[in-house]
């Protein structure tokens, strides 16, 4: 699956891709990162950003956001290496690929949770050929490559 943006896309979306990429990382560590959490970490490392500014920084409208010092103070917040924010590297941290496949695991292990209440009174053989299709589909999501 490709996670490259299309040539038409704003020039802030690489970025906001990333950053959302961490905030799901740190929210499957347990760590639930608000914009006064960022907005303090700036302050202290003399960086300050704007609420408006971490907006369309996540949502990847408005300009691109070139500020070396601010991107190197987001890696240094998020711990990952200050090339992932600065340079076109594609490749996740490591650390942020180990947590996004744990919250992909705990998002399994909810969804078979759901299934097996909702499918109470089918037969055994029944529940695992539907645990087999989840498993099959979580293991291989259809590609959204077009």
């Amino acid at each position: 699956m490709s996670t490259t943006p299309s040539n038409d896309s704003p020039p802030g979306a690489d970025l906001a891709r990333k950053l959302n990429l961490l905030l799901d990382s740190a929210e499957a560590e347990g760590h639930r990162i608000t914009f006064n959490d960022v907005r303090d970490a700036m302050a202290d490392a003399g960086t300050p950003i704007s609420r408006a500014r971490w907006h369309y920084m996540r949502a990847g409208t408005g300009p691109a956001v070139k500020k070396a010092d601010l991107l190197r103070n987001l890696a240094a917040f998020f711990g990952v290496n200050s090339d992932y924010l600065l340079t076109d590297q594609e490749e996740l941290p490591e650390r942020v690929e180990a947590q996004l496949k744990l919250l992909a695991s705990m998002k399994a292990a909810k969804v078979r949770n759901y299934a097996a209440r909702q499918l109470d009174g089918l037969s055994p053989e029944t529940l695992l050929q539907i645990r087999d299709l989840i498993d099959e589909h979580l293991a291989n999501p259809p590609s959204t490559d077009a």
